[in-house]
This record gives structure tokens, sequence and C-alpha cells, in this order.
């Protein structure tokens, strides 16, 4: 029988490009079969064809495989790298946020310190200034004063700007009228634009906000402190405009105005304008960059128009709100001498375990003639109450590790006492303690202590009380 097999002869090389000649005398058999064999000869060429033209350019069907392979191997090198580089960054944020949130809690920790000896020298300079003191003397009292305020401005900014980046600050947003804030500033900043030769004009408004108070009164101090900063002669102006979206807080002045081209960068941090900058002044060109984060967590839109050469306007835009029916209306007026008589024989207890702010305290509350008593814990002062009553009680949140806090001592002197006005002071600035404080019915102020808002929510708790 023929062969048909169509593997090469061995030692004959396999050309599949030329066909193979017909015998003359094969059989119809046979030249089917090689008729065959050259079809299929002629399908093995045009797909051998096919693939070396699928491959690399001038390469062969297993130079396409390698460069493949080749490929896979760096992709999956590649994809190696930049896992592990991802696996480093995430443990390079983890490690950063653990360290910012330590530096957080650090300085926390550490203001809380600070703030203790500082809120007693300030107590008992702002005690000294009631006195009568020679010339000399009152300068230096002057100078001293204006030195605390400067470290407390320092410090605040300080461990504000590390909040803020940390993201631990959350708003305490409540319901008040918006006297409350604004009369105390009125009356602090009145003061300090006439040492400056500069008229306040201070417009009034009985408008209820929703906002933080502490933070918003951050954010209209820092306004007013550069308008007084920045203007050499004229006026400053506090107000507010009531808008269809809220209550919008302006403070203009009669300075030098900013141009346009740096009225982005002084929300900057370390940004400070030239002009009429004081000597003295030793700020960190931080404030409006606080004001920027405040106003941004808050919500509140800030605006500022200026004119060169004839002043600037600051505005923040605060949502309207709405006080409990049940709340007493807000009775925060400018401090005067026919409301300071209100603290006249006022008997305030004061609790602080710290000796020097309760001696600062006495001496502060005493120039203002109420009669005090201090004590460093609850058992100290029921000792020295001997079942006296009292008008207003001022009581420390954090009165030691192993004391209770400041509210539950507030808790068993109302028991024997109902009704009795609270006003907590604290160095913490935790939404959470200022939100339970106001759920109590009590007031709560922020150490350092600035006196005029001492001495005003002393008038607004005791304006409802009866001799």
């Amino acid at each position: 029988m023929a062969c048909t097999s169509t593997r090469p002869s061995p030692g004959l090389p396999l050309d599949l490009s030329r066909p193979r000649q017909t015998p003359d005398d094969a059989g119809p058999r046979e030249r089917e079969l090689l008729e065959e064999n050259a079809r299929l000869r002629r399908i093995a060429t045009a797909l051998m064809e096919r693939v070396e033209s699928a491959g690399v350019a001038g390469g062969a069907p297993y130079a396409a495989f390698e460069h493949a392979v080749l490929l896979a191997e760096q992709v999956r090198e590649r994809t190696e790298t930049l896992q592990r580089t991802l696996a480093e960054l995430h443990a390079a944020k983890a490690e950063a946020e653990a360290a910012n949130l330590s530096k957080t809690r650090f300085l926390a920790a550490v203001s809380h310190d600070l703030l203790q000896p500082l809120n007693a020298a300030r107590l008992f300079t702002s005690a000294l200034e009631e006195h009568p003191l020679p010339e000399p003397s009152t300068r230096l009292v002057g100078h001293i004063g204006r030195s605390l305020k400067d470290v407390e401005a320092l410090l605040g900014t300080l461990v504000d700007i590390s909040r803020l980046d940390a993201g631990v600050l959350e708003p305490d947003i409540a319901p008040f009228p918006v006297a409350r804030l604004l009369d105390v500033l009125a009356e602090e900043y009145r003061q300090m634009a006439a040492a400056r030769g500069l008229e306040l004009h201070y417009v009034g408004s009985g408008a209820v906000v929703a906002s933080d108070l502490a933070l918003l009164a951050r954010v209209v101090r820092n306004f007013l402190t550069n308008a007084i900063r920045y203007t050499g002669r004229g006026k400053i102006l506090l107000g507010c405009r009531r808008r269809p979206e809220g209550v919008e807080i302006l403070v203009g002045d009669s300075g030098p105005g900013i141009p346009e081209a740096q009225r982005e960068a002084i929300f900057q941090e370390f940004q400070r304008l030239g002009g009429n900058r004081d000597a003295e002044d030793r700020g960190l060109g931080l404030g409006l960059a606080i004001v920027d984060r405040i106003a941004g967590m808050l919500g509140h839109p800030l605006r500022l128009a200026s004119v060169p050469g004839r002043g600037s306007l600051f505005s923040v835009r605060v949502p309207h709100g709405r006080l409990p029916v049940t709340s007493p209306p807000s009775q925060a007026t400018a401090a005067s001498p026919r409301l300071g008589s209100v603290l006249e024989g006022a008997r305030i207890w004061v609790i602080d375990n710290d000796p020097g702010i309760c001696s600062g305290m006495a001496a502060l509350l005493e120039g203002w003639g109420c009669r005090a008593l201090t004590a460093t814990s609850l058992a100290d002062l029921e000792g020295k109450a001997a079942g006296a009553r009292a008008d207003v009680l001022l009581v420390d949140f954090h009165l030691g590790e192993e004391a209770p806090d400041g509210l539950a001592v507030a808790a068993r002197l109302r028991e024997r006492q109902p009704g009795l006005p609270v006003l907590v002071i604290t160095a913490n600035h935790d939404a959470a303690i200022k939100g339970l404080t106001r759920q109590l019915g009590y007031g709560c102020l922020l150490k350092p202590l600035k006196p005029l808002r001492l001495r005003m929510a002393l008038i607004d708790l005791l304006g409802g009380v009866s001799a």
C-alpha cells in the first residue's frame, strides 16, 4: 500500500512552501492524496505567516511570547512595588496622625497647667487695677497686664491652631442672643480703642443666633484686635445686619485698607500686613488663619470689603437661632455704674483647688464690693460656710484627680439650696462640657478668665436673684 504520511523523511528538511511534484506514473488514489497534502501545506503556511505577523516587529512567534512574559513580569514587579509603597504610606500616615494627636493632647495638658497660674496672675492684676495706685505703680500694673494678655493670646493661638489641625475641636452649637457676646466685647474693646486714641461705635441688636459662643467670640475678637492694631486714627464700628440667611456681625475701621492683591494672603498662616503695626505687638500672624478655619468649621461665611486709604470691613454671617420658650430673656447689657451696684454685697462662693486662683478671685470680687468665700474643695467650703447661703456659686470643673468634678459639687450644693445660680469655670474647651453645663442651666466661662466677662456674667446671674 502506498505511504500517505505527511511527516518528512529522516534527514530531509520540512519545506511547506514548495509543493511536491506528482510522479507521471502516479495512480488516481496517489494523485488525490498528493493534492490533499498540498492543500494542507498551503493552510499550514498561511497559519505560520499569521502567527509571525502578530508578534513583535521583525520577531518570530517565540520572540512575541517571550516579550509578553517579560511584560507580565514587569507588571507584577511594579504592582508589588506599588503595594509596598502604599503600605508604607498608610503606616506613615497612621504614625503622623498618632503623633499629631499626641501633640494635641500634650498641648492641651500643658495649656491647662499653664492656664492655672496665668489665670491667677490675671486675677491679681485686675484686682490691682481696681485700687487707687501711684502713677508709676499704675503704669507698671498696666505693663504687667499687657504682658499677661500677650502670653494668653500666644498660648491660646498655639492650642487652637493645633486642635483645628488635628480635627479634635468640636463646636457646641446653641442659640443665644447676639447681645450676650457683643455687649461684653464692645465694653472691653471700647477701653482698648480709647487707649489708642480711637473711638469704638457699637450698634446693639436683639437678634438671636445659633453658633458656638466661644468660637464665634474668637472670630469677632480677631476682627476687633486687627481693627485697633492697624488703625492709626479714626473710628472702629461693631454691629449687626439682619439678612435672610442669618445675622451678619460686622467690624469696620477707618484704617489704611487692604490692597486687593493681599486680601487672600492675609487669611494664611504667618501673613501680616505692614502699615501701622504697633512696635510692641508680638502676634504670630495666625489670627485670621484661625478665623478662616473656625468659620469653615462652623459653616459661617466670611466677607471682606476694603478701600485702600479709607478702611476695611470684616464680617461673619451667623444663622438665625430660636431660644427655647422656657428660657428667660437675656439680661446681658453693657457694664455701667448702675448695674455694677448689683454686685454690692453679693455673696459669692468660689471653689477652686488652686489656692492662688482662690486668692486672686477673692481680691477681684471684693474689689467689686462682693462678699467672697473661697475654698479648695466642697468639704472646705462646708466648713467655712457654716450653714450660710450664697447668691452665686463659681466652681472650677477640674477639682483634682480624686475629687468629684465641679458639676457634681454644684449638684450637691443645689440640693441644699435649690435654684442656686452656678457659673462653671474651666480650662477645658471640650464642647461636651459646655453642652452639659448648658443643659443643667449653668453658665460656663473659660480660663484664663477675662474680668469684664466674669463681671457681666455675675450681673446677668444676679439680675434674677432677689435681695
